[in-house]
């Protein structure tokens, strides 16, 4: 068969980039034709997105495939963070730049909503869990603060919705990036008309909303125009960048942890219905949406961000040394001697993390990491215990020993954690592939013009193009590893 070309617009916090996919019938091939920085401006004391400058690189990467081999593109899909929305007047005109989730605004914010309708009942309604930058809290503090602005408001729509609106003049909410706001039914999967309602605030602002895989339209007239024979199909992909990500995991079966790793990494699996009472909310786990109306039940933890800002440190020390030199130096160090709270807060913020861990490690009464290779050691073996812990935790909670681990994104490149997390969790990892995010979002456009049947046949042809390695539980040293997890456990219970 010819090949079929798909655009995916993959958008994080700091860059974005147009990646074209290709299938030939059997196998997805990516290949980056734009990459672009994502840089939050600060405006009169408010942090905000610059959404035309993303919109013009969008267009940019529509340009280089109109220009060059990749004008025969079908169709181009979004997906970014979530959270975070755009005002629109009722001419259809943006209001203002949507405003980060970094900003100020919602600081106190959960106590005053917690004064209309108590936590615990928003949970039970939308299982997500409380953090200030939710879409709840920054229309709290605009109701509270700036109430003026919602009687000019006639439409509310999430960062890729914004996007494709701009793309096509056409508004649609998709379903996994409104899962993420705190006002979504999560048995429902439709807005809680009830908390909107008791929270007293503009039913309009809430569109309908539809499945990923949903065409949103066409290119406008005057952007058709200008792009020349490009015309593809704009499809609402899973446009939160997890549900993306986890859309593409190389699972085997059903039952399966996903594990989304890089920088900061979120941890969970993928259930039927969402998973919500007292346990899981002391937990703070979240179920946000799926794909194929499915729930990522998971949580939140700390990714390679320790290692990562502990080799800056070294570099402005004037060392500066590889990723691949620091595994080295860690693969010598010897093994299980003491672990960090990775979810520590002292660990969350840019500085010096390697004198961090050491003051950590003297204060818990543990041996003091001297070297850079004990310290990555540290790291890593404390992420794997972090793993294990989330691991049993969701097996508690889904009532069942999930079989196995799947790991997707940057984090795979760590041949050394995907290891120890396989001996920590004593169940296989299979460790791929890196580009998750643009795969998912690849594969719903292709499940969307019927070339792919449905997310598990993705799923498959995923498999079947990338590298996934397989690490199994080292026997030998289930003993060690056993033992050192208690004292791991007494650090983050104490």
């Amino acid at each position: 068969m010819k090949k079929l070309k798909m655009l995916a617009v993959d958008l994080g916090a700091s860059s974005g980039r147009g990646i074209v996919g290709a299938f030939d019938g059997k196998r997805f091939t990516l290949e980056e034709n734009h990459r672009f920085p994502n840089e939050p401006v600060m405006v009169s004391g408010q942090f905000t997105w610059d959404i035309l400058r993303i919109f013009h690189e969008i267009k940019l990467s529509l340009r280089a495939c109109a220009q060059g081999d990749d004008r025969d593109i079908a169709s181009v899909g979004i997906d970014t963070w979530g959270v975070d929305f755009g005002f629109l007047d009722k001419k259809g005109h943006l209001l203002s730049n949507p405003v980060h989730y970094r900003d100020m605004r919602t600081a106190g914010i959960p106590a005053y909503s917690a004064e209309k309708v108590p936590s615990d009942e928003v949970y039970g309604i939308t299982g997500i869990q409380v953090l200030e930058l939710n879409s709840l809290y920054q229309l709290l503090a605009i109701q509270k603060d700036t109430p003026e602005l919602f009687d000019v408001v006639s439409d509310m729509l999430f960062v890729p919705d914004l996007l494709n609106y701009f793309l096509t003049g056409y508004k649609q909410t998709e379903y996994t990036i409104a899962s993420t706001s705190q006002l979504l039914n999560a048995k429902t999967r439709d807005w809680s008309w009830e908390l909107i309602e008791k929270f007293g605030l503009p039913e309009k602002l809430f569109g309908s909303i539809v499945a990923p895989g949903t065409v949103c339209g066409t290119l406008t007239p005057s952007l058709a125009e200008e792009f020349g024979t490009l015309n593809p199909k704009v499809i609402s992909v899973a446009e939160h960048d997890t549900g993306s990500a986890v859309l593409a995991v190389p699972a085997k079966n059903e039952k399966f942890i996903w594990l989304s790793s890089g920088t900061w990494s979120i941890m969970g699996t993928e259930t039927k219905e969402p998973v919500i009472s007292e346990k899981t909310r002391d937990y703070n786990f979240t179920n946000e949406g799926g794909y194929g109306g499915t729930i990522r039940f998971s949580k939140n933890i700390t990714g390679l961000w320790v290692e990562q800002e502990s080799r800056r440190q070294w570099e402005r020390e004037g060392d500066k040394v590889s990723f691949q030199e620091l595994a080295d130096m860690a693969a010598a160090a010897e093994p299980l001697r003491c672990f960090i709270d990775t979810d520590d807060a002292r660990f969350a913020t840019p500085g010096n993390l390697p004198r961090r861990i050491a003051d950590y490690c003297r204060e818990t009464g543990q041996y003091v990491p001297q070297t850079k290779g004990e310290i990555v050691r540290c790291i890593l073996e404390s992420l794997a215990m972090r793993y294990r812990y989330t691991v049993e935790c969701i097996d508690e909670m889904c009532g069942e020993r999930i079989p196995a681990i799947n790991i997707v994104g940057g984090g795979t490149k760590e041949d050394q954690l995907s290891q120890f997390a396989a001996t920590a969790c004593g169940r296989p990892v299979f460790a791929g592939p890196v580009e998750a995010t643009a795969l998912g979002n690849i594969a719903a456009q292709a499940i969307a013009l019927g070339e792919v049947r449905d997310m598990w046949q993705a799923r498959e042809i995923i498999a079947d193009s990338f590298e996934v390695k397989e690490y199994e539980p080292e026997a030998d040293k289930k003993g060690a590893w056993d033992e050192a997890y208690g004292r791991f456990l007494s650090l983050i219970k104490a």
